[in-house]
């Protein structure tokens, strides 16, 4: 049973405590990402239980091919925009790669920015045994930790690309012992992403802290996704667990395009979306421009019709 850290936000209503309550019922956790200030005041206005700053910007709006060329100040940027739209929902933001990896004390330093310099409740970090360290470290220092497991988007190279994880009895207990490793250092939560529906209920079941599915099927205590995957924003690929409710990117080019049509063609802006010049004034404007001491050679004269 792992020790929550206090906890006495200023902010919010949700905290870690709220979470742990709804697993201990059973009620389903909910969570989405946000980068963005308005992403995160519509998120809030839902419902939401929580919202994730993810290192996934790097690809669905920043453009990388992965997320590893994340930093740190990126992630500060982000989290700071979404933390201004937020004022029930609780906040989690990514320790992006190498921020916590070599030492505790670059971990413990850069966990604490993200909650005093970027406005989040907790951090997430990638990684099992190898990381229950810094996950000490820093739930020492005072920070909520949550953990990921699975697919972990840091390690795709290592991973050899974006493939389901513990498949194998061998590999899906190592997950598993994982898992009780990082609950056992302090996380007060894990997402597991990508593994088998089977295992992920078995983990559930088991853990007493929260453990939030990305695929990884039905039983787990909550869910998460990529908000840009869930309205169809990102159109270089959506995963197979990914469920659409909306497809906004072809939304936004059908709209895109009907702009252009209509300023190619002068419907836009119409009379209703300008501003009008009194009649008076815009004769006395015109009789000052085209009086003979602002004439120069070769100037038309400026007529209003």
């Amino acid at each position: 049973m792992t020790t929550l850290p206090a906890s006495s936000p200023s902010r919010g209503t949700v905290t870690i405590h709220t979470l742990q309550s709804k697993k201990a019922r059973k009620e389903p956790i909910t969570f989405l990402t946000a980068y963005d200030f308005p992403t995160a005041v519509a998120l809030d206005r839902s419902g939401i239980d929580g919202i994730l700053v993810g290192d996934s910007l790097g690809m669905v709006v920043l453009g990388y091919e992965n997320t590893l060329p994340v930093t740190m100040q990126e992630m500060l940027h982000h989290c700071r925009a979404v933390s201004r739209g937020v004022s029930r929902a609780h906040l989690v933001g990514d320790l992006p790669f190498m921020s916590y990896q070599a030492s505790t004390a670059d971990a413990v330093r850069n966990a604490g920015s993200l909650l005093q310099k970027g406005g989040m409740d907790a951090v997430k970090l990638e990684g099992g045994r190898d990381r229950a360290p810094a996950v000490r470290a820093i739930v020492s220092a005072g920070i909520p930790v949550m953990g990921h497991l699975g697919l972990t988007p840091q390690s795709v190279h290592q991973l050899g690309g974006w493939k389901a994880q513990a498949k194998s009895a061998e590999a899906a207990k190592i997950l598993f012992e994982d898992c009780l490793i990082l609950e056992d250092a302090g996380c007060y939560s894990v997402v597991l992403e990508a593994v088998p529906t089977e295992v992920a209920q078995l983990i559930t079941q088991r853990l007493s802290i929260p453990v939030i599915g990305i695929g990884a099927g039905n039983g787990c205590d909550g869910q998460v996704l990529v908000v840009h995957d869930l309205l169809g924003l990102f159109d270089r690929f959506t995963p197979s667990f990914v469920k659409k409710y909306a497809d906004l990117f072809s939304e936004m080019e059908r709209a895109f395009k009907e702009y252009i049509s209509d300023v190619k063609e002068r419907r836009f802006p119409a009379p209703e979306h300008a501003n009008s010049m009194d009649s008076q004034a815009l004769r006395d404007l015109i009789r000052e421009i085209n009086s003979p001491d602002r004439e120069f050679e070769g100037e038309e004269k400026i007529r209003y019709h």
